[in-house]
């Protein structure tokens, strides 16, 4: 196809983020949004010369959408990907997938029969330092990775809500479970210990840990943790680090660190990640070249199954498997 026409589903800030980097892609077209807040459609469908439907299900029949976003909180995810997929139109499904693990493998199933060709939010997967470090990770022994999301907290309300988000390693640090496990492979045993410390001074609604850390071990023999905290507004991290035999390498958004016996690599990258995923996505919907997608739905799923299993293991206060 010439051009791949684009509808939304969900036109919150991240909605509206992804349709500003397919303004830059001349192969994308937008042409349908839906929202349960019909003024936030309207206005969305105003600025961007798109077609607004009061009912996702209408969107989906109108027959003027190839490629769906879907933008929804993930307590608000259903079957809409299951939908898509039957009427064979092509999906980006935002992260979290949902805060449902055997919905969301309904969903992948249907997918996967389907064939469509689908997407997930990992941005961080097209980073060029990411790429540049799975090269360099070919074939070697990874011994230890640890990995950090330090920040302040979204100024959602739901964002608050453990129900509605699951807290912050479901709905944000899932970007640094994603990359541990994209890097350096699947987990095995998982130990969390999850506080609320300060959020509940600010916010005395908040359901939320505000600090957490996991310890895990991993299916290769490899040992780590993540440390995460949204009670640090002055002072944030994101770094991944991997440790092997005789090399470390760290990855802090777009610079790359390498050292071992014959390499010392301090590497900045200037990748638009969002544009490199978006445009990954519209060129393989355009030709149905499903291999240009880093981070497909069913990825995003087993991320999800991580990040709740490590909100499990909190929550007995033991350790659990992954898978």
């Amino acid at each position: 196809m010439e051009k791949v026409k684009v509808g939304f589903i969900g036109v919150g800030g991240m909605a509206e983020h992804h349709i500003k980097t397919l303004q830059k892609l001349e192969r994308a077209e937008l042409t349908a949004v839906h929202d349960i807040n019909l003024e936030r459609a309207n206005q969305i469908g105003s600025a961007y010369g798109a077609d607004v439907y009061a009912d996702a299900e209408q969107l989906l029949d109108s027959g003027k959408v190839d490629a769906l976003f879907i933008c929804t909180p993930p307590f608000a995810r259903d079957d809409i990907e299951q939908k898509a997929a039957a009427k064979g139109i092509a999906l980006l499904s935002e992260k979290p997938v949902g805060l449902d693990l055997e919905a969301a493998k309904r969903n992948a199933r249907a997918i996967a029969a389907s064939g469509v060709v689908n997407s997930s939010g990992y941005c961080l997967r097209y980073l060029e330092t990411v790429q540049k470090a799975k090269t360099y990770l070919t074939g070697k022994q990874i011994n230890m990775v640890l990995a950090y999301r330090i920040g302040g907290l979204p100024p959602v309300a739901w964002w608050r809500q453990q129900h509605m988000s699951g807290g912050q390693m479901v709905e944000q640090s899932t970007h640094q479970v994603d990359l541990v496990r994209y890097l350096a492979g699947e987990f095995d045993q998982v130990h969390s210990i999850y506080a609320q410390r300060s959020i509940r001074d600010v916010h005395p609604e908040a359901t939320i840990s505000d600090y957490g850390v996991v310890s895990f071990t991993m299916r290769s023999g490899a040992v780590g943790s993540i440390v995460n905290s949204c009670g640090s507004p002055h002072f944030g991290r994101g770094e991944v680090e991997i440790y092997g035999p005789d090399f470390y390498l760290c990855i802090d958004g777009k610079s790359l660190t390498i050292r071992d016996g014959e390499t010392k690599r301090d590497e900045q990258c200037d990748t638009d990640f969002y544009l490199e995923q978006d445009r990954a996505f519209i060129e393989a919907v355009r030709t149905g070249r499903q291999e240009l997608v880093l981070g497909d739905y069913a990825e995003a799923v087993a991320t999800l199954e991580a990040t709740l299993a490590f909100n499990a293991s909190a929550d007995a206060h033991k350790t659990v498997s992954v898978g």
